[in-house]
């Protein structure tokens, strides 16, 4: 089965899936279609104890597609783009200071609480696993993803301060956290004998300064570009090439991709950019092209989340752990958010129970799976593949779900 095969059969169950969800069951997209590809996919392990063909069909195609590759070299890239490209620039400069300590310093301390009490957790349930293993799902499981929140953000009337945090947020600790995961990883694979703290600092600095500064470059050269002529149909084309391209030139200078595309995307889809390098009607195709891309590539990847669960070894202490770690990782992410709330909030105006807020509608995702599928047997993999799972489920049918409620009852008045 080659890969065209698997990509269409991918796209049909994401446009049915997606069908039944809008026709039947109205819940947001990301959270629907989780829902029902775990449904599909418990009514095939179901269907399997009379006629398991569906279910070797099923994992077959979920066995030929590296969900660590196709995301974070493959998909990530075009995400983050599409969600910077939409992202009001001027009103994230007015919150870049709390952003940038949210997505740094929270991201460090939430790494570090979670690996810290996810260690002592699995030694109460008997689980003998090395701290710098908890630490690497620490990393793994900071990051947030609130993709599936920003519609319910909007339609519970949540304020544009609050919003812009949660987005600004997601875009920069996306980088960051998979930076923070690839500098532990290189420590616990004891891959450099000579790994010291001075080398593990500069490995960090060149990942997000070198990717802070390819993204600028990028974001310039496009806009150079896109300001020397007027024709939407290549203009988008340059647009596309400035991801594609810039992930390639990432990955060979060992730089990362995510941040350079959400500085790259930030840059294009700012207002000057807009007014001195596109026409309307090339704006307008831009935004359409890259809200398709977005809309596209979001309802594969959680299709693909709920296929996963393929992929689990259903350990009844495994599912017992991901269930008490639930606590601890929201937990964790309170206290990270706290000391930055504190530091700001009187300077920028926050809203009432911003930590609150922030910590219920920092959703897990993707991403956090995906890093997880690119530990190896010896971190602990299955371990920590369950709980990641666990977590991200619950963030997204659960936390998802419930946000709207928590903003309405807190009765939070839209700007």
């Amino acid at each position: 089965m080659d890969y065209f095969i698997i990509t269409s059969i991918l796209v049909f169950l994401s446009a049915f899936f997606g069908y039944i969800n809008v026709r039947f069951i109205k819940l947001p997209n990301t959270i629907g279609l989780t829902l029902i590809t775990i449904l599909f996919t418990l009514g095939v392990f179901a269907l399997s104890y009379y006629d398991d063909t569906l279910l070797k069909a099923e994992r077959f195609i979920i066995s030929k597609i590296d969900f660590k590759v196709v995301l974070l070299d493959i998909m990530l890239s075009f995400l983050l783009f599409a969600g910077a490209l939409h992202t009001d620039l001027k009103k994230l400069k007015e919150q870049r200071w709390p952003i940038l300590v949210f997505a740094t310093f929270g991201v460090l301390v939430s790494t570090f609480l979670i690996g810290t009490g996810v260690y002592y957790l699995l030694m109460i349930l008997g689980l003998q696993v090395q701290f710098i293993y908890c630490l690497l799902f620490g990393a793994l499981i900071s990051p947030t993803d609130p993709i599936a929140v920003l519609g319910i953000l909007k339609k519970a009337g949540a304020p544009k301060k609050l919003e812009i945090k949660i987005v600004g947020e997601s875009l920069f600790n996306d980088g960051v956290g998979v930076v923070v995961f690839l500098t532990i990883f290189g420590l616990a694979s004891g891959s450099e004998s000579d790994f010291s703290l001075l080398s593990i600092l500069e490995l960090f600095a060149v990942e997000v300064f070198g990717g802070l500064l390819l993204g600028l470059g990028l974001g310039w050269l496009t806009y150079y570009f896109l300001k020397k002529i007027d024709d939407y149909n290549i203009e988008v084309i340059i647009t596309l090439a400035t991801v594609m391209s810039g992930t390639i030139i990432a990955t060979h200078l060992h730089v990362s991709a995510p941040l350079a595309m959400v500085v790259a995307g930030l840059m294009i889809g700012g207002n000057k950019t807009r007014e001195r390098a596109m026409s309307k009607l090339t704006e307008d195709y831009v935004d359409k092209f890259w809200e398709l891309i977005d809309i596209l590539l979001n309802t594969i990847l959680f299709v693909l989340i709920g296929m996963e669960m393929l992929v689990l070894e259903f350990n009844t202490t495994y599912i017992y752990a991901g269930l008490l770690t639930i606590p601890i990782g929201l937990a964790c992410r309170y206290i990270s958010l706290m000391i930055p709330v504190k530091l700001f909030q009187k300077r920028l105006d926050f809203v009432p129970k911003t930590t609150l807020i922030m910590t219920w509608g920092g959703l897990r995702g993707a991403i956090s799976i995906a890093l997880a599928l690119g530990l190896t047997d010896s971190m602990e993999r299955d371990l920590f593949l369950v709980i990641t799972y666990v977590i991200v489920i619950f963030s997204i049918l659960v936390q998802g779900l419930t946000v709207e409620k928590l903003i309405k009852k807190l009765k939070l008045k839209p700007e």
